[in-house]
């Protein structure tokens, strides 16, 4: 099959499996407890013929069967619905908060896949060494420690005691409200995004340690390596050269794979720092019950993971051509 018609294929198949996420989070989200029109009255007292009015204007006093296949139908015409704590369209929340968590989340993701496979390669060159030791329980340590725990210590220590970084939110308050960009502006995003971008990206940098080290450590022991260092060619070409590109594929596929779960991740971590990004809006949205904005976010993420798995496929593809669909 011609890899065109894979990706063509596997874009239709992106149809239907976009169609059984968004039912089985619609039903999930709808019998989880708590009531959004609670939220919105709020604690003042209200007569029930007005919490009843407000059930009938969100479509809250149909059966969850009819309020499906309303919202279905919205959706197929690329309506997100409306926000029930925002007031205003989902599409619109989503967007206003999607960079922060693109920059945070980028970020993240860059500098742990950088490091992991420089200390990855570091460890592979010499199994059982001094360096591969230290990597193992860096990966281990990296892996282990829980993300709220670490963002807790580094606000607690470098931003709290030694008062180097700051420790919420996006910019200064002297920045709040600037839409346009300066080299001030940038540079104050910068400096808040050093603590959560550590702190996002520490758990996936132990997974790309351990994945480049395990990966070279087999590909350095086969046949035609023996034979490139039996000719005399450098140790850094070998693995650069071959090894690592033998191993790329496997590699970026599971870059593609923590796109989609590092968003649970940023949840945590933009709730820990004030982040004003996707993660946080989705933990907003769950306390108020905010069911457009929670499924809303779950489509969008659901998309990008299949997007991210086609882009990955389509790397994969010409880093190595002995793949074929």
């Amino acid at each position: 099959m011609g890899l065109s018609k894979y990706f063509v294929r596997r874009a239709l198949f992106a149809i239907p499996l976009i169609i059984v996420i968004i039912t089985i989070n619609f039903i999930l989200v709808h019998l989880a407890p708590g009531d959004p029109i609670a939220y919105i009255v709020g604690t003042e007292y209200v007569s029930p013929e007005y919490i009843e009015r407000l059930r009938a204007e969100y479509g809250l006093d149909r059966p969850l069967w009819e309020q499906y296949w309303i919202y279905m139908a919205k959706v197929l015409s690329f309506d997100l619905g409306y926000s029930y704590r925002y007031r205003e369209p989902v599409i619109n929340v989503i967007i206003e908060r999607l960079p922060a968590t693109l920059i945070l989340m980028l970020t993240a993701i860059t500098w742990a896949t950088l490091a992991g496979i420089a200390i990855g390669v570091r460890a592979a060159l010499n199994p059982g060494g001094g360096m591969d030791r230290l990597a193992t329980t860096l990966a281990t340590i990296s892996v282990s420690i829980p993300t709220f725990w670490l963002g807790l210590l580094l606000i607690i220590f470098l931003g709290g005691s030694l008062k180097i970084f700051p420790t919420q939110g996006m910019v200064s308050p002297s920045n709040i409200g600037y839409k346009e960009l300066s080299q001030e502006l940038i540079l104050d995003i910068m400096w808040h995004l050093v603590l959560p971008s550590i702190t996002l990206g520490t758990a996936y940098l132990g997974i790309y340690i351990r994945t480049v080290r395990s990966l070279l450590v087999d590909e350095l022991g086969k046949d035609y390596v023996l034979l490139a260092i039996a000719k005399g060619l450098r140790n850094s070409y070998i693995v650069w050269r071959y090894a690592f590109r033998a191993a790329s594929p496997s590699i970026m596929a599971i870059i593609g794979l923590n796109i989609g779960t590092m968003l649970a991740g940023a949840t945590l971590t933009e709730t820990v720092f004030a982040w004003p990004g996707m993660g946080r809006l989705i933990y907003e949205s769950a306390i108020a019950r905010d069911y457009p904005v929670i499924l809303g976010i779950f489509i969008f993420v659901s998309i990008s993971v299949i997007v991210a798995n086609l882009v990955v496929d389509m790397i994969n593809a010409i880093l190595d051509p002995r793949i074929r669909y």
